[in-house]
């Protein structure tokens, strides 16, 4: 794990712990004011954490009677407490401590090992560092021009628009993978960064880049000194891969390997990934293991992109 990044997520996470006290603070001091009846139930809870602290240290013959009075105790004016602000219109958990991860406590650690919050956290900032240079914000679905496609292709892709707009506007970690595929220059790395905006958006976190560059980042660190799995570790953990331009990278058993350790695990896990491509279902089937092609062909949503390419017909306009 990069140690800046997890000294920036640790820093996030003890923020957090930091707000959530002093919120429930507040909120103490608040219903202090207005419930004088709690101040009193508090004051009494309070004296009797003492009572229960001196009791710990004593030499009492039936100190665990007496602990397990000052609990019962303790529980029943916690419970009162309880009903008087539901009484009164709050909620009954309003002087609870709030943390963002109930699980740790916003520690960051559950037991002696790292919470799955602190990991998510530090894979979102990777993922962040890794997308730094990849361009996310200059695609929009406000930008997507459906009058590049003619006829048949212009339903085609109109279709195509609304789908991707409706998959971004309600996507979750538990959203389908696509396959986005067809010739050059037609759309597909426009509408996946578009998808990815959306995503961002939302808080999720989201790595995209092409294939070759995030194959290339794996096997480098791999085969490094250090036997790095940090890339691949984000690539597993991120709610949204988007692998651009599968197909371009060469054809070397270690990628190949890695292409379907990626797609595989992703499915089992239940993490959508969008693959765009410009190989058809006969190229892709013609590059890689039969393995690939049949998780890609049997559970993602694929999406055949048609028309003329986009790139050649701007160049035109403008000449």
């Amino acid at each position: 794990m990069n140690n800046e990044i997890f000294e920036k997520a640790q820093s996030m996470i003890r923020s957090r712990r930091i707000r959530a006290v002093q919120e429930n603070e507040e909120r103490i001091r608040e219903i202090n004011r207005k419930i004088p009846q709690i101040a009193e139930i508090n004051s009494e809870l309070f004296n009797t954490g003492k009572e229960l602290v001196k009791l710990i240290g004593s030499n009492s013959p039936d100190i665990a009677k007496k602990i397990s009075c000052l609990q019962k105790d303790n529980l029943e004016a916690q419970e009162m407490s309880r009903r008087i602000l539901v009484g009164n219109g709050y909620p009954a958990d309003y002087l609870d401590i709030h943390y963002t991860c109930p699980k740790c406590g916003d520690t960051g650690f559950s037991g002696s090992e790292y919470c799955e919050c602190l990991r998510r956290l530090c894979g979102k900032l990777y993922a962040d560092e890794l997308n730094k240079n990849a361009q996310l914000r200059l695609s929009s679905f406000d930008t997507f021009r459906l009058s590049y496609y003619k006829g048949g292709d212009y339903d085609i892709m109109s279709r195509i628009l609304d789908f991707t707009k409706d998959y971004a506007e309600n996507f979750s970690p538990a959203s389908m993978s696509i396959l986005m595929f067809g010739g050059t220059g037609l759309g597909k790395t426009h509408l996946s960064l578009a998808i990815a905006n959306k995503v961002l958006e939302k808080g999720c976190s989201v790595i995209y880049d092409s294939a070759i560059n995030i194959l290339r980042n794996i096997e480098k660190q791999h085969f490094s000194r250090e036997h790095s799995s940090e890339m691949i570790d984000a690539v597993m953990d991120t709610e949204l891969l988007i692998l651009d331009d599968l197909g371009t990278e060469y054809e070397t058993p270690f990628y190949t390997a890695t292409i379907y350790n990626i797609i595989n695990t992703r499915l089992n896990s239940g993490k959508p990934t969008i693959i765009s491509t410009n190989l058809d279902f006969g190229g892709i089937s013609r590059r890689y293991d039969e393995r690939v092609v049949s998780r890609i062909v049997a559970v993602y949503k694929c999406l055949e992109f048609h028309g003329d390419d986009i790139r050649l017909q701007m160049r035109s306009e403008q000449s």
